[in-house]
């Protein structure tokens, strides 16, 4: 039988479409981009293009889109640039007790350096209060981080309405849209975001690039120094294959988003209402709204190594923590801020993507259920 992958959060394939955009920049058009000669105008040109490609499809100019070499870059510019901008060591940082790892330990390192932590608490469900953000506000930190939708649990937050807070208070937001793009409405020309993170591989491009957008008047300090590339906030030889890369996927997940968020919700709804009926005691953490594609349930009385094992075996992938956390099983901060841990229970975040079928959910609600019988029957 053909394996079943549901690990679509921590990566997905590269789509056809793309990895053909991108074979010439791997071939006869490899010029450097700063380069003067015709190599180099070659490469110049395909990755203006692919900004231009790229922005078109969040709703952004060209100018306000710098290339990146994945997420995490994008996050850690965005938090630590604008707290370095500031020039000012005691100026607070602000983000969400469920943010990525790559938000969450970049504004403890400015902490660590001298900036008040302020950390907006969330719900049984991963949705923060609103309500918290007046206190935040008075605080005058330097930029608020609250991503868009959460990687593992899908929980996702009233961007809207922060990013408009934020702007009225002069506060710099900013928004970690990794899961989010391509499976829910993300542009910048509709919410008044001041930075946003993207990474390719997340929505059918390459390992290897991300995307920050960045609106006009916005002072964002270097985290590292080169050459000056992409305003000198990524500086180094551009991955020109790999922006060609990022923009053809965007364009592929904007204009296909509408029907997929639509699919993957009524795929997730169908997996889900089987893990219920066929699993004693599980629990769904997260609800409404949420992003499509995630689901994830914490089954009790089980071992979580063995649950995963089990499901490896069985050609079934799923991640029982967050994939970006060097692969082990580690207690997830995300459901520990959502008061949902516990030591004899496994939390499992199955996600679904473009190459997710019918027949996967079908052989996957009744692989699961068999699966977690046996290993619980196992360990009694």
């Amino acid at each position: 039988m053909e394996p079943i992958y549901l690990d679509n959060a921590a990566t997905t394939p590269v789509r056809a479409e793309v990895r053909d955009a991108m074979l010439p920049f791997l071939g006869g058009t490899f010029g450097n981009p700063s380069s003067s000669h015709r190599w180099g105008r070659e490469a110049r040109a395909a990755l203006e293009e692919a900004r231009e490609r790229a922005a078109a499809a969040l709703g952004a100019r060209p100018r306000n889109v710098v290339f990146t070499g994945c997420g995490t870059d994008s996050d850690n510019i965005a938090v630590l640039g604008s707290w370095r901008a500031s020039h000012q060591t005691d100026s607070p940082v602000a983000c969400s007790a469920i943010e990525h790892k790559a938000v969450l330990l970049a504004a403890k390192s400015a902490h660590a350096a001298g900036a008040p932590l302020i950390l907006l608490g969330v719900d049984s469900d991963g949705h923060i209060d609103e309500g918290a953000l007046d206190e935040v506000l008075a605080a005058r930190p330097v930029v608020i981080s609250v991503m868009w939708g959460n990687n593992e649990v899908g929980a996702v937050q009233p961007v809207m309405q922060l990013a408009e807070r934020c702007r009225a208070d002069g506060v710099a937001y900013h928004t970690d849209a990794v899961q989010a793009f391509g499976k829910v409405r993300v542009r910048v020309d509709e919410t008044p975001v001041d930075m946003l993170a993207l990474s390719a591989h997340k929505f059918g491009g390459p390992k290897g690039v991300g995307l920050l957008y960045v609106r006009d008047g916005l002072g964002l300090e270097p985290l590292e120094f080169g050459g000056g590339q992409e305003r000198r906030l990524h500086p180094g030889t551009e991955n020109v294959a790999g922006a060609v890369a990022l923009s053809v996927a965007a364009e592929l997940a904007v204009a296909e988003q509408p029907a997929e968020e639509v699919r993957l919700a009524a795929l997730r709804d169908r997996l889900e209402a089987a893990l219920r009926d066929g699993i004693p005691g599980l629990v769904i953490n997260s609800v409404a709204p949420r992003l499509p594609h995630i689901l994830n349930a914490t089954v009790p009385d089980i071992d979580q190594e063995a649950l995963l094992i089990a499901l490896d075996a069985e050609g079934v992938a799923v991640s029982v923590a967050s994939a970006c956390q060097s692969g082990a099983a580690e207690p997830s901060h995300v459901l520990a801020a959502m008061g949902r841990t516990s030591e004899t229970a496994a939390s499992i975040r199955l996600s679904l993507g473009h190459i997710t079928t019918e027949t996967d959910i079908d052989r996957a609600s009744e692989i699961v259920p068999r699966v977690v019988d046996r290993v619980r029957k196992a360990v009694v």
